[in-house]
């Protein structure tokens, strides 16, 4: 038993590392890409921030396709099918195509409404437009990084992934200084350098994929295979439910911090760009967790699960712990990579040393997440990231912001019980031992 617990750890630390390398170092290259859009201001910064949000929800769709993709090819791993994981990666590519192509269209076309949408102030208007435009012209290079580099994580390929999307971001950066500093173009320049970046990930992404014995499609013979749609919407469906009123609310939620004024929310946009690198620990666990879970359920290995359902939380735990110490400690020097704007730097702080002491219970959230998807199990995620989002952030939000009139920092501690609130309502049937129940019900969803 301690020998079996022993080779789960290594194997849940050795999936992790890399998925945790590629997070933060890809992120600090996203702090110098923000660094040097913030040497041009608050108003460039706002414009490149104003559409964040909903970036986020757009990527929410390539992101719940990766959470079916992974449960169905990390199970299909783990019962040793390997003619249904070629069967998989022929539909994955589908998938990628179909919604790379969708959201390109429907970003594009909506890119003129979407700043005046999120309230941004009209100085900054254009500039959001032209900027979310761009970049939304990649989203097909983007679907397929995201979606492939899922299938190659759940067989265990996690240093694949790592080693392009680290390449794609220091291209990323070269081509910010050529291009916003050197061609003078500014955060037109910003938008192109990640457009050309995004197009390398998913070509590179594809080509690892097609490269992979275990996952290389055969596109020739493609066909829709009815039975394994309806597994991966039975799966993707709730998942993208979730990221989608969640991405909703944060829109909202990022909307009512606009309105609060341009500094307000570039120290707002920043310390969130600021605090993502310290719970990045948590997101790489949580896609070790969700591969292992899967494949203890194609095994039909129940001890197996238990123990990665233990070690991940306890793991996760222990590491945002540590994130949480950091980031309070370092909390101005962090802004002040950022922006040279004092105000900025202050509000940032502040709100900084506050969502700091969340960081574990950040972390629970996540990993409980990983378990769950994992399973298959992707409509509690929904329930309880919906309520979290509409009946504790956005509605006590608007409290402080239209009625009250209080700082970002009381806007901060609504984000602050919504995060608490996901935590434990995701865990506590976890812990409570319903979740055999759940890998029953996947085993026979199989």
């Amino acid at each position: 038993m301690d020998t079996d617990r022993k080779n789960n750890l290594k194997v849940l630390i050795t999936l992790a590392i890399p998925v945790i390398l590629e997070q933060i170092l890809t992120t600090l290259l996203q702090y110098v890409d923000t660094a040097m859009v913030g040497q041009l201001g608050a108003q460039a910064t706002a414009a490149v921030s104003q559409t964040t949000t909903v970036n986020w929800l757009i990527g929410s769709v390539f992101g719940a396709v990766g959470v079916a993709v992974t449960a169905m090819v990390a199970s299909a791993y783990g019962a040793k099918d390997y003619q249904k994981i070629k069967r998989i990666t022929a539909q994955v590519v589908f998938y990628a195509l179909f919604c790379g192509l969708f959201t390109t269209l429907a970003a594009t076309t909506l890119s003129p409404f979407i700043p005046v949408w999120m309230q941004a102030a009209p100085e900054i208007q254009k500039n959001a437009s032209e900027y979310f435009f761009i970049i939304s012209c990649a989203l097909l290079f983007r679907s397929a990084n995201m979606i492939f580099a899922s299938a190659l994580r759940a067989v265990k390929d996690t240093k694949t992934p790592m080693v392009i999307n680290m390449a794609a971001n220091v291209l990323n950066v070269i081509l910010n200084y050529l291009l916003i500093y050197t061609a003078g173009l500014g955060v037109r320049g910003a938008a192109i350098a990640t457009a050309v970046s995004s197009a390398v990930s998913g070509t590179l992404m594809f080509l690892a994929m097609q490269k992979n014995s275990m996952l290389k499609a055969e596109i020739r013979k493609f066909s829709i295979d009815r039975v394994l749609l309806m597994e991966s919407s039975q799966i993707a469906l709730p998942t993208l439910a979730t990221s989608t009123a969640s991405c909703m609310g944060h829109i909202v939620f990022a909307s009512l911090v606009s309105s609060m004024g341009t500094i307000v929310f570039a120290a707002h946009s920043i310390a969130l760009s600021a605090e993502t690198i310290f719970y990045l620990p948590g997101y790489g666990l949580r896609s070790a967790t969700s591969t292992l879970i899967g494949i203890s359920v194609g095994e039909n290995n129940k001890e197996k699960f238990a123990i990665v359902k233990h070690q991940s939380i306890v793991v996760t735990l222990l590491m945002m712990a540590l994130s949480g110490v950091i980031l309070f400690l370092f909390a101005r020097p962090i802004m002040s990579i950022f922006t040279p704007d004092q105000e900025v730097i202050r509000l940032g702080t502040r709100v900084l040393k506050l969502i700091a002491l969340s960081e574990p219970l950040f972390g629970l959230m996540i990993v409980s997440e990983g378990i769950y998807y994992g399973l298959g199990k992707t409509t509690i995620p929904f329930f309880v990231e919906t309520a979290g989002a509409w009946c504790i952030r956005i509605v006590f939000t608007t409290i402080c912001v239209k009625v009250l009139h209080t700082t970002l920092f009381e806007v901060w501690i609504c984000m602050f019980a919504d995060n608490a609130f996901r935590a434990l309502a995701m865990a506590i049937p976890l812990l409570a031992g319903k979740d055999k129940k759940y890998f029953d019900q996947r085993r026979r969803a199989m």
